[in-house]
């Protein structure tokens, strides 16, 4: 929407030069936001503990559609135990430890408020879900639950449902503290939680007697205890949701399935005046954007007139006036990637979805430099506004009980009978003005997608469809679509489903955006489909009438072992190197392949049918003896948050390092090879860090780099003769890519880049191990040329990702990033054993 701004701009300006993002605040916010994009050069360097690693890898996941017992469910929380240094408690705020006696308490106010433990975080910390509604008695609970249950499976007939007009409450979801430093949104649900306990006004009545309100009181608690935006893990959660590989996104996920909100707030900070979403262009384009934009507008509007009716000032509090994206800035806050909370819930029927951001900064370096006095202040004014938000958000739900759920249901019957989507505009939906061709994103949505089974990255993505809850069937005798056969056993993802556009999000190529905005808030491109390893094809049109399909509820597990002989363990993808990581790490002396697999002899068949059964991979029959025994490989590793989080998936056994910790002294006998990606400067050694560093490479130890922090050691070092070229800074998504060497034998045709880095000037007896394809190698993304010219897609067409050499691996692809290209990992796992040994030869 390109409009004369009617209330003052935006005071948070997204600027970019010279390839970097920045947040720049203005006004009582003058300490700048972390970036908005985890640049290349600023990607945290991560030093989480493996047990917080552990525990988010074998985390269950706690189901929350309980209809064994009515409302309210209460229990007796047990305390945490005093923690002073919690961050909260200089604001005047409620630390965690103080969470669990005043849920205690507010239980005791009556019969209206309920918590659960919808599971622990990263660091191990309870989540608490608080549902306040008006009491039900068990079988009222399952009601409610039967007529939840038929919107989203009977859309058709849910629409005519006059029991689910008069009597289903709407569910409501408020989602505080994701980001850990920013607190308020905590305080202010539990002030509300208070207030609605004991409230006996008609309006209170009315809102409880048809609404359930779930409130996540804390995302995250390990980042509200430390003050940080990530969890114990490094990650920032608004930005998992497409993976889901941190404990705390499971259990977000989990609520938006098994409750179903019909509207959510997501509360942050900070952003002076208030931001309340709907966003700026571009708009996800697997949306029913018409049904979530009139909502979502709508609601805003009143929270926008609740805040500023908070009489919060300028010149007196330092707050600027609310605003909102859609109608106010012309591009910089958009809603294209589902990886945001409230763009992840509008595929799970949620019609109106906001992240609201609270004016005044707390966190960062003002959290040090403000008076206590003035931090407090501030957390009051926050609290104020993000109760604001939220009251005015139970008048919308009361208001409009009956056209938000008819929406939803909507949502869900356009899935389930492969309806057109309605592209928005000013007579699609009435009451938003100014909409314009700008913000018309659609798709086409295939018939159907089909998945060969028998892989082990077919069945992981099977599972995490399954878990988003999307459907998916297998075949149960041969298939035909789309004019091609398929064998029994196939998985097929029919598209006419009620959650097809979360289907659609995450198995489908993506689109190249990069002429429609000239910036994005983050990432643009993602595809399951093309980067975790399995194959998937789309089947535009057909139908499946007569096929003999069968839900799962679980793919079928393809581990195995060859019943004798010596077995063959490919390496291509990451529960392979797991696997092997594991049997070399119990003492199992296993061999390369001269094609890239590892050889693991028949006396450890007992071991390997362990490793079958807990990473689901195949131990083959082979004839073929291997060359060069391997070894244990440990890692030490100056990589970002989510690269060393999928080396321990990987199970490598990983030391981080890094500049400090190098000048303080290292063992460097106590690991094998160096990955290097950030957090590590040679020049910013001590003379006698700089002497060890150099006597490691020198005594033939390898070097594992990524991006150009990786690309300059290695150069500082003269490991490998290869020039970096740098991209475009703020360009992402898949790409295509074509493979050529050892390291990545086996990789998928497409991989996926951020801030993108090429390599040229090779010298003698550098591998070009992958390249960027021809032409334009962007399939989905966003990536423009710098405004010399330079820098593009373009320019990188042909030219070398991935190099290698003797005592180096040199990427400039990001095949860890945030954990999710899975099909890329197993190059990483293959490039580090191979540097393991470079002193063996």
């Amino acid at each position: 929407m390109l409009t004369t701004r009617t209330v003052p701009a935006r005071p948070v300006l997204l600027i970019a030069l010279a390839g970097s993002l920045l947040l720049t605040p203005t006004g009582a916010s003058a300490d700048p936001e972390p970036p908005t994009r985890e640049r290349a050069h600023d990607q945290g360097l991560a030093r989480a503990p493996e047990s917080a690693a552990r525990r988010s890898l074998t985390a269950p996941v706690t189901g929350l559609s309980d209809t064994t017992r009515g409302y309210p469910r209460e229990q007796v929380l047990t305390p945490d135990p005093e923690n002073p240094a919690d961050r909260s408690v200089k604001l005047g705020l409620t630390p965690y430890h103080a969470i669990a006696p005043r849920l205690n308490a507010l239980q005791r106010l009556g019969d209206r408020v309920s918590v659960e433990v919808a599971g622990r975080s990263a660091g191990g910390h309870r989540l608490y879900l608080v549902t306040v509604t008006a009491p039900e008695t068990t079988a009222q609970a399952r009601v409610q639950e039967r007529m939840r249950e038929l919107i989203e499976n009977a859309p058709a007939t849910a629409a005519e449902s006059r029991e689910i007009r008069a009597g289903y409450k709407a569910p409501v979801f408020f989602n505080n503290n994701i980001h850990g430093n920013e607190w308020e949104g905590t305080d202010a649900s539990l002030k509300i939680i208070e207030r609605l306990a004991t409230a006996q006004d008609r309006r209170t009545r009315d809102l409880l007697a048809h609404s359930r309100l779930y409130l996540n009181i804390t995302a995250n608690p390990d980042g509200r205890i430390a003050g940080t935006r990530a969890n114990a893990n490094g990650f920032d959660l608004n930005r998992d949701f497409v993976t889901a590989s941190q404990p705390e996104t499971r259990a977000m996920r989990q609520i938006e399935i098994d409750k179903q909100p019909a509207v959510m707030l997501d509360l942050h900070g900070y952003v002076n005046g208030t931001l309340i979403e709907p966003t700026t262009p571009p708009h996800g384009e697997n949306y029913e954007y018409d049904l979530f934009l009139k909502n979502t507008y709508a609601n805003a509007l009143g929270m926008e007139a609740a805040v500023n009716g908070l009489g919060h000032t300028p010149a007196k509090d330092g707050v600027e006036p609310a605003q909102i994206p859609f109608r106010d800035q012309e591009e910089g806050w958009d809603d294209w990637p589902p990886i945001f909370t409230p763009q992840y819930a509008a595929f799970h029927g949620t019609v109106a979805a906001h992240t609201v951001e609270i004016p005044l900064a707390v966190n960062n370096s003002l959290y040090d430099s403000l008076p206590v006095a003035e931090l407090r202040r501030r957390s009051a004014i926050n609290t104020a506004v993000a109760g604001a938000a939220i009251t005015a958000t139970l008048d919308f739900v009361r208001e409009r009980r009956t056209s938000l759920i008819a929406d939803q249901i909507e949502v869900f019957r356009r899935g389930a009978a492969g309806a057109a989507q309605v592209p928005v505009s000013e007579e699609t939906v009435p009451g938003v003005p100014g909409i314009g061709p700008e913000d018309v994103y659609t798709t086409r949505f295939p018939r159907a997608y089909v998945i060969p089974a028998g892989s082990t990255a077919a069945a992981r993505l099977v599972d995490h469809l399954l878990a988003d809850d999307v459907r998916v069937d297998r075949a149960s005798r041969e298939l035909r679509l789309g004019g091609r056969t398929y064998p029994r056993g196939t998985y097929v993802v029919d598209m006419r489903q009620p959650k097809r556009g979360l289907a659609n999000a995450l198995l489908a190529d993506g689109r190249d955006i990069s002429d429609k905005v000239s910036v994005m808030y983050d990432i643009s491109g993602w595809s399951l489909g093309r980067l975790w390893g399995a194959t998937v094809t789309p089947v535009p049109s057909g139908s499946l009438a007569g096929a003999a399909l069968r839900p799962v509820t679980a793919a079928a597990p393809v581990g195995s072992v060859a019943p004798r002989g010596d077995l063959r363990l490919r390496l291509t993808d990451p529960r392979e190197i797991a696997a092997l990581n594991s049997l070399l790490q119990q003492g199992v002396a296993v061999r390369r392949a001269a094609d890239g697999s590892v050889i693991v002899p028949a006396s450890a068949r007992t071991l390997a049918a362990e490793a079958a059964r807990t990473y689901d991979v195949v131990f083959g029959a082979t004839r073929q003896k291997g060359t060069a025994a391997l070894r244990r490989t440990r890692v030490a590793a100056a990589v970002t948050s989510g690269e060393l989080f999928a080396l321990r998936e990987m199970n490598f056994e990983v030391t981080p390092v890094s500049t400090a910790v190098l000048n303080a002294g290292f063992d460097w006998s106590s690991v094998d090879v160096l990955f290097v990606s950030a957090g590590l400067d040679r020049d910013d050694l001590t003379s006698g860090a700089r002497t060890a560093l150099d006597a490691f490479l020198g005594a033939g130890h390898g070097l594992v780099g990524r991006g150009t922090i990786g690309a300059a050691l290695s150069a500082d070092t003269g490991l490998l003769a290869a020039k970096p070229v740098e991209g475009n800074g703020d360009a992402n998504g898949v790409v295509r890519v074509v493979s050529s060497g050892p390291v990545t034998a086996g990789a998928p045709a497409h991989g996926f880049v951020y801030a993108p880095v090429w390599f040229t000037d090779l010298g003698p007896g550098v591998r070009v191990e992958q390249r960027y394809a021809t032409g334009n190698p962007l399939v989905s993304g966003h990536w423009r040329p710098l405004p010399d010219g330079s820098g593009g897609p373009a320019a990188a067409a042909g030219r070398a990702s991935v190099v290698s050499g003797p005592q180096a691996v040199l990427f400039g692809t990001e095949p860890l990033f945030r954990d999710h290209p899975k099909g890329e990992f197993a190059q990483v796992g293959r490039a580090l054993f191979t540097m393991a040994h470079a002193s063996s030869g």
